[in-house]
């Protein structure tokens, strides 16, 4: 039963991604994009400027570099290795997928510099890809309940924030957030998939 419904969910992950990239090609996201734009847009305040700028920092390729350093050193197992797989797996489809797509970026208000291509969101696919993993390791490694679900719904809010932070920032439409989501989603719960079935250990 718990593998059907794997594959249920891999399934209908993927025609949401697939559904989604078909609609961001014909260019029929603009309704569904400035919705959550304007919904998103609408907490200005200085506050969440700040706090948008600073949570988006956690998707840039420098930081990343350095926590999945710090993981390796702090783990030494196969979770350390872990993070740099689900790390370079989702920055090198994003490439791929980035230039096969070439959709650029929404004009406007930018709070932030950012290059190159739109579709997916690199930064919502690193959160939950990496910023995931770890989230599944909390969930299923911790054994206090109490710290399980306090780092759990933590992650969670992080992962959320950093897609979030992309939209606010002006760096990213909606479709790309959700694009990097399911695709980074899709390919986290094959790799957790292999990894537990091939190799044992903590």
């Amino acid at each position: 039963m718990k593998d059907k419904k794997y594959w249920i969910s891999i399934i209908v992950l993927s025609l949401i991604f697939i559904i989604n990239t078909l609609l961001v090609v014909c260019g029929k996201t603009t309704l569904f994009d400035n919705f959550i734009y304007n919904a998103v847009r609408s907490l200005e305040c200085d506050f969440f400027d700040k706090y948008f700028i600073f949570i988006t920092k956690f998707g840039n390729v420098s930081v990343v570099i350095g926590i999945v350093s710090i993981l390796i050193m702090l783990f030494r197992n196969r979770h350390g290795i872990m993070c740099f797989l689900v790390a370079f797996f989702s920055a090198g489809t994003n490439k791929i997928i980035k230039h096969i797509i070439k959709r650029k970026r929404p004009d406007g208000l930018k709070l932030i510099k950012q290059g190159g291509y739109s579709y997916p969101s690199g930064h919502s696919m690193i959160s939950v890809m990496l910023y995931g993993y770890l989230l599944y390791l909390a969930f299923t490694k911790i054994k206090n309940s109490i710290l399980k679900w306090s780092c759990s719904i933590i992650l969670f809010i992080f992962i959320l924030s950093i897609g979030i932070s992309r939209i606010y920032v002006g760096v990213h439409y909606a479709s790309d957030v959700l694009g990097g989501f399911t695709l980074a989603l899709i390919e986290l719960m094959l790799i957790v998939k292999y990894s537990n079935k091939h190799f044992r250990g903590n």
